[in-house]
């Protein structure tokens, strides 16, 4: 007897399906793409005729989302990123949550009719940046890498570490009774973060990243990759059963330890695509819980709310940054790029919620404020890099505080060569660089072979090259150089566009095997470098030998070869 698919596995078809269609129709429009994961959630909702979406199901790989999305943040997560700007960052990202909490809170209380408690919560979730997208705008419009990037992030940081709290204290915060009782099971909640940072830290901090090691050394990535999503989603599901900390909280502990370790470039390569994915899922079912004519119901709060995100996060972090003396036209871009709302927004609305402390009708003003905000960061930024020199002007203070670049865990490094792959090729080039004593980064793939480096005080990156999570921490935009020893052309290519998009101007020295692939790489690189294929060179340093030997002058044997691998690049480009 015909029957149709299973109702999960069709929940999950649509998610994917209908993602990626709204979503790709959201980048059309020059919109992000999370706009149209939420209209995908609301198009299988039940909200609308012909509902597809088995809610449980979206729910579970939605918290899965969650979890993967905080274990990223925890990777990316370096106390020195924090500690370069701290005096900054810290009491501005405080005092901005303050300032924008309170606007929110204003509304939820004078619109809404929240109590105080649940108009304070309501108040947080228009208060927290969204970290996905304020780094991808600024990284868009070249501004990640520099001061205001640097700044920026730190911004986050403090930001996602007061939601990780927040996660915490909710549902103690929920639970009411008098002021006796909530303190208690705020000191509760307290003792179970501390007792699982503990952990983490004596224990964790070893086991996982040599577990990690262990299985890298096995030279299978795609044990790696597993092995990552273990740690992530197992040490998750060890702090929600051991210790009732919330699965996403223990996600991203489990991040923090493997991003202090050497192994954290690559297990964040390996995480982020999933990661994407469920974050997705995520977005789409904010967009399964929306019940249209409950947003219908309260257009003056959403607009509100959009006021408060606008005014408390972007102009409350302006303010903040002047009165901290900041460069005005950093001060403008960090605001500007941080003045919207997301993913760790509608997180806290979702958990306040489910623990009883906001209704279910905050979400529409929540999701209008985020999609409003979201919409306008470009605009924002634009209007910023606009009115940088009238600010500078009206304030007389050009450069008055610059934000330090993060530690990194060799000293900081410019006009050095980045070495990728330390093979048979790679590592003649690596022993040439340190015989004249030039500065130098390798990224390599193969575990074991960036241990040895690093035993030996070479500054290794160890992670797939062709990742930006990896790549990016050779520092490409301060590089002089790059050496692409890799085999592979597919892999070469890839990393020549991450070395260009870093640093359009760096000079690049690329292997390859074949005519059509030097080509290709001779009119990347354009002027600025050199391509040399192994079978050619092998060829000519034989034909210089053998000329050498029968009498031919060194100079004039030199020659002959010149004109040899000329003649030879003319024919390829011709042919």
């Amino acid at each position: 007897m015909p029957h149709g698919p299973d109702p999960m596995l069709a929940t999950i078809v649509a998610c994917i399906l209908l993602a990626f269609l709204l979503g790709s129709g959201a980048r059309l429009l020059r919109m992000p793409a999370l706009i149209g994961y939420i209209a995908a959630g609301i198009v299988i909702g039940p909200w609308l005729p012909g509902s597809l979406a088995e809610r449980g199901m979206v729910a579970a790989m939605a918290e899965i989302g969650v979890a993967l999305l905080l274990f990223g943040v925890g990777l990316h997560f370096k106390p020195a990123d924090l500690l370069a700007v701290w005096r900054v960052a810290v009491p501005g990202a405080v005092l901005q949550i303050g300032v924008a909490m309170g606007l929110g809170a204003l509304v939820g209380q004078g619109l809404l009719g929240l109590p105080p408690g649940a108009s304070l919560a309501f108040g947080l979730a228009l208060a927290i940046s969204s970290t996905a997208v304020a780094t991808r705008a600024l990284e868009e419009r070249g501004k990640l890498g520099g001061p205001p990037g640097r700044l920026a992030l730190g911004w986050l940081v403090m930001q996602d570490l007061v939601v990780v709290f927040a996660l915490v204290l909710l549902p103690a915060l929920a639970g009411g009774g008098d002021g006796h009782g909530l303190a208690l099971d705020v000191g509760k909640a307290a003792l179970s973060l501390i007792a699982f940072a503990l952990v983490m830290v004596l224990a964790g901090r070893r086991a996982l990243p040599w577990a990690l090691v262990r299985v890298a050394r096995g030279g299978s990535r795609e044990l790696f990759t597993l092995a990552v999503l273990a740690a992530a989603l197992g040490v998750a599901v060890l702090a929600s059963s051991l210790f009732g900390v919330s699965f996403a909280l223990g996600a991203f502990f489990a991040g923090v330890v493997l991003g202090e370790s050497d192994v954290g470039h690559q297990a964040a390569a390996e995480a982020t695509p999933l990661a994407r994915i469920f974050s997705a899922i995520f977005f789409v079912s904010v967009g399964l819980l929306l019940d249209l004519s409950v947003v219908g119901d309260t257009p003056l709060a959403a607009v509100a709310a959009l006021a408060a995100v606008l005014l408390g996060i972007g102009g409350g972090a302006l303010a903040v940054m002047l009165a901290f003396r900041v460069a005005p036209r950093v001060a403008l871009v960090v605001a500007a790029g941080i003045a919207q709302i997301g993913e760790f927004s509608f997180l806290l609305t979702e958990v306040a919620i489910r623990q009883g402390l906001l209704p279910d009708a905050v979400r529409g003003p929540v999701l209008m404020a985020a999609v409003g905000s979201i919409i306008a960061t470009p605009l924002l930024l634009k209007a910023a890099e606009a009115l940088a020199p009238w600010l500078e002007a009206r304030l007389a203070r050009p450069e008055a505080r610059p934000a330090l670049p993060p530690q990194l865990p060799w000293p900081v490094l410019a006009d050095h060569a980045i070495v990728v792959g330390s093979g048979r090729v790679g590592s003649v080039v690596i022993a040439a660089l340190r015989r004249h004593h030039l500065p130098l980064i390798v990224v390599e793939e193969d575990r074991a072979g960036a241990e040895r480096l690093i035993a030996q005080g070479i500054p290794t990156v160890w992670g797939d090259a062709t990742r930006p999570e990896v790549f990016h921490a050779a520092a490409p935009e301060r590089a002089r150089l790059i050496v692409v020893a890799l085999p592979d052309a597919p892999q070469a290519r890839e990393v020549l566009r991450e070395a260009r998009a870093a640093r359009p101007g760096i000079h690049a020295v690329v292997r390859t095997h074949s005519d059509e692939e030097v080509a290709w790489l001779e009119q990347e690189i354009a002027g600025t470098g050199l391509v040399l294929m192994g079978e050619r060179e092998t060829a000519l340093g034989m034909a210089d030998y053998a000329m050498q030997r029968l009498g031919v002058a060194a100079s004039t044997a030199q020659a002959t070869i010149d004109v040899l691998r000329r003649r030879a690049m003319e024919d390829i480009a011709g042919g």
